[in-house]
């Protein structure tokens, strides 16, 4: 059931949705939060149908933002709101209002959603594009106890994760974030499995893919170890490599929907991590509605950091390197100078049967004639050697 409401008020909007329920037999109200949308034109339906397909898992009502861009002066001066009222089969299993707002009331949004929403019911704010600088402090922002972004819809991904840094408050959350749940719950139940240390870690991904960077972050954060980001064709996340003293742990996705996780000592397993849609993003973000403080601790490890611990660790491996490699020159010109000194010992003995030739004498008289007094004695007898020296007769007189 739809109903179509121009230059209207928020009370002839609640005025439309009982009128609405009570027209397809449904008077009670059994919805569980209100989600409010803030988009343009060009991205209402996409979120839309979304918000529809979660609102199966979890009923809501869901308010649709759109701010229209007035064409002339005149048409900023004069305020306007057009709604559209949805229930039943149109809105999934809850209620969905289509707000269009024109001139000045764009900038006071907020005092057009406030009697809007549920009582008694959180409030989750998304931005599917053009999410503000500062989630929680845009007037719609403050509304919700859960702000949701998507930095992967920004012009630059990776800055926006720096300003998402320095911004965030608890409540915050990203999509990004939550496309690597599946990756972060294999890759935690890949390390269950084996009793090792960690000792370095490779993430393999598109270029300009937040999802990746905030992957990268949170094992350097957990792990405390240094983590490479690599670029690949993509699509999105393509593997996770890390080094550990007991082998290679690998999770591999290439084609994005079916994983190879590869365990040094075990077989390969085949693992679904197939990409999933904005809709399942949507009603994972609805399930919990406190702060996500393993989301605080990855986004403030930081990008910056992220890239120069990477830095850091390639520089240490070159110096390494280099050190081996000067180790390994010293040791061959130690070898190449040892063999000298038989050589040596060789001319030697070249030059001493020359000069035995030149005196006539073969090799051995010469030895004999050079013997020291030390070797004489040893070849004498013992008797000879404790025999006393004859003593002159001027000295006995």
């Amino acid at each position: 059931m739809k109903t179509d409401l121009t230059d209207t008020t928020a009370s002839k909007i609640n005025k439309a949705l009982v009128q609405g329920r009570r027209a397809i037999g449904t008077p009670a109200v059994g919805m569980v939060l209100t989600l409010v949308i803030v988009t343009d034109e060009e991205n209402a339906y996409d979120s839309l149908k979304a918000a529809n397909d979660a609102s199966r898992e979890h009923p809501s009502r869901t308010l649709v933002v759109v701010k229209r861009v007035s064409r002339s002066p005149r048409d900023r001066t004069q305020s306007r709101l057009d709604a559209e009222v949805r229930l039943g089969a149109d809105a999934g299993s809850g209620e969905t209002v289509v707000l269009r707002l024109y001139g000045e009331v764009v900038d006071h949004a907020q005092s057009v959603v406030l009697p809007l929403l549920l009582p008694d019911a959180p409030v989750v704010v998304w931005w599917p594009v053009n999410a503000p600088l500062h989630p929680a402090k845009d007037p719609l922002g403050a509304l919700g106890q859960r702000r949701v972004t998507d930095t992967y819809a920004a012009e630059q991904p990776v800055r926006e994760l720096t300003a998402r840094a320095e911004t965030y408050t608890p409540g915050d959350t990203d999509l990004s974030w939550t496309r690597i749940t599946p990756w972060r719950s294999m890759l935690a139940a890949a390390l269950d499995q084996v009793n090792c240390r960690v000792e370095s870690v490779e993430v393999e991904g598109e270029e300009f893919n937040p999802s990746c960077e905030l992957l990268a972050m949170w094992l350097a954060d957990r792990l405390d170890v240094p983590v490479k980001r690599t670029l690949s064709g993509g699509p999105g996340l393509t593997a996770v490599r890390m080094s550990t003293d007991c082998g290679p742990v690998v999770l591999d996705r290439a084609d994005g929907s079916l994983a190879t996780l590869s365990i040094q000592g075990q077989p390969d397993r085949a693992v679904a991590l197939k990409r999933r849609d904005t809709a399942e993003l949507i009603a994972e973000e609805l399930r919990r509605l406190d702060p996500d403080d393993t989301y605080a601790s990855a986004l403030r490890y930081g990008v910056d950091r992220l890239n120069a611990t990477s830095d850091a660790a390639e520089a240490f491996a070159a110096d390494g390197d280099d050190t081996v490699g000067a180790g390994d020159g010293e040791a061959a010109g130690a070898a190449a100078a040892e063999p000298e000194a038989p050589e040596a010992v060789a001319k030697g003995a070249d030059g001493a049967g020359s000069a035995d030739a030149a005196d006539g004498n073969d090799g051995d008289g010469k030895r004999e004639a050079v013997e020291t007094p030390v070797e004489e004695a040893a070849k004498a007898p013992a008797s000879e050697a404790a025999a006393p020296e004859p003593v002159t007769k001027g000295a006995a007189k």
